[in-house]
């Protein structure tokens, strides 16, 4: 950081520091390293000071000091943005980690929540009552960031999108004004938040729909990998009913202790799988899986929701090159190309996820949220992990011609996914029109681009 800039930022610290006390994190405090590290490992940022807000009115006051003073603002939710947004260099962050009560209404199955609020304590508060809203595949995301780029997790093919639930929300803009919106009181913000990330401002409370779902049929199941079980158990999730939902990921086994020795690092299919219905309808659509090769682990089970949410490391920080597109089938020469390329890669630990969408996602129209590629059939992420971070050209060049291989004819993109990509991938999550559609809503509530650290729409001119 340059003196200019440190001076710069030296001001609005101190006025925060006066104004909010012990809610202020500078470098100096013993909570500053924990407080700036996000889950990307490759993600190592230093800001001026973190700043943990308490509700929608300290949120505006934040925001409103961060825009008078000219500095960066960093928003973060459960800090796991691919592209690090969470955190900046010489900024401010804004932590919403303090933002997390919950309301439910039973009789009424909605629920508010804050905008910082993780999947996992509000899938819990919610199974207690046998309801839920689908967020994404981990517990420790914040229900605001997942929910702004779109929500794609273990119940999208029965009750779509997390913003298919998404019914109103408590947004401070720019200017500092809260605004309560909904599909009535000012809908184009609420088109724009349901898919168009955290550009229009920062969200402190949603309020979500819940479904009536005492229990699940799902869990883990580990199948051989193979170019068969792979096209298999891509066209078995296609044909299954759309209570289910799967994810696969196609990597080495890890050496987990159920697996026998002789297996550890042969390719396997990992898929965590969701029945969102009874025991008996879930067994029967979850016989096509086990039915493609001999399980190596079965651990498929009735349980409520909230087990798709395992406990997490709380140090695990991936060091990862990572891409995120769509196709249009797996088919055998698709499945043949994953088994080749997992074959033959240069990090120490590769993957392959695959994730059949459809459903009640896909029954949304395209343009009625900011999220437009509802028709798009399956979701790819590739991933290499590795340690040695002088390694990262090799890796994101090996990423890189892996995606090219796989392209298909979808070259729609998933914003909640992407990393630091440059522009044509941003607008690669919002074709049709919606680009443009959300770049003139940005023009009406942040003028002047001050929430840039995003995967930014610039205000339309």
């Amino acid at each position: 950081m340059t003196t200019a800039s440190f001076d710069r930022t030296l001001a609005p610290v101190n006025q925060l520091v006066s104004e909010f006390g012990e809610q202020v994190i500078t470098p100096d405090d013993p909570r500053y390293e924990s407080a700036r590290t996000v889950y990307q490992g490759v993600i190592d940022r230093r800001p001026a000071a973190i700043v943990r807000a308490r509700d929608a009115e300290q949120v505006a006051r934040i925001v409103t000091i961060a825009r008078e003073h000219d500095v960066d603002l960093a928003v973060r939710g459960g800090g796991h943005s691919s592209a690090g947004h969470g955190v900046c260099d010489g900024g401010l962050v804004l932590d919403l980690a303090d933002l997390n009560k919950i309301d439910i209404d039973v009789a009424g199955r909605t629920a508010w929540a804050g905008g910082g609020t993780s999947a996992g304590d509000y899938t819990t508060a919610a199974g207690e009552h046998g309801l839920v809203t689908g967020f994404g595949d981990t517990g420790t995301v914040g229900i605001g960031g997942i929910t702004l780029g779109g929500g794609i997790g273990f119940l999208v093919r029965k009750y779509g999108l997390s913003i298919d639930d998404l019914l109103a929300a408590e947004v401070v803009t720019a200017d500092g004004a809260i605004l309560h919106t909904d599909a009535d009181t000012h809908p184009d913000l609420f088109w724009a938040i349901r898919g168009g990330g955290g550009n229009f401002g920062v969200v402190t409370r949603l309020k979500f729909r819940l479904h009536e779902l005492p229990s699940i049929v799902g869990g883990m199941l580990m199948l051989p990998a193979t170019a068969e079980t792979i096209q298999g158990f891509a066209e078995a999730a296609e044909a299954a009913p759309p209570e289910l939902s799967a994810i696969a990921n196609v990597m080495a086994a890890p050496p987990m202790p159920f697996l026998p020795e002789d297996q550890h690092g042969k390719l396997v299919i990992l898929a965590m799988m969701c029945y969102a219905g009874g025991p008996e309808d879930g067994e029967r659509a979850l016989a096509p899986f086990r039915a493609l090769a001999t399980p190596l682990a079965d651990m498929l089970q009735t349980m409520p929701y909230s087990g798709m949410y395992p406990p997490e490391e709380d140090d695990f920080r991936p060091v990862a090159a990572a891409r995120t597109m769509f196709v249009d089938r797996i088919d055998r020469a698709a499945a043949e190309l994953i088994v080749e390329r997992l074959g033959s890669a240069p990090a120490p630990m590769v993957a392959t996820q695959f994730r059949v969408l459809g459903g009640a996602m896909a029954e949304v129209s395209a343009d009625a949220t900011a999220f437009a590629p509802r028709t798009s059939r399956i979701m790819v992420n590739l991933a290499a992990i590795y340690e040695n971070l002088e390694e990262r050209p090799v890796h994101e060049a090996w990423v890189e011609d892996y995606v090219a291989a796989m392209r298909q004819s979808d070259h729609a993109a998933y914003v909640n996914f992407l990393g630091d990509e440059g522009e044509e991938r941003i607008r690669a999550a919002y074709p049709n029109g919606t680009y443009e559609r959300l770049a003139k809503i940005k023009a009406v509530y942040d003028p002047t681009n001050f929430f840039r650290l995003n995967q930014n729409i610039p205000p339309a001119s």
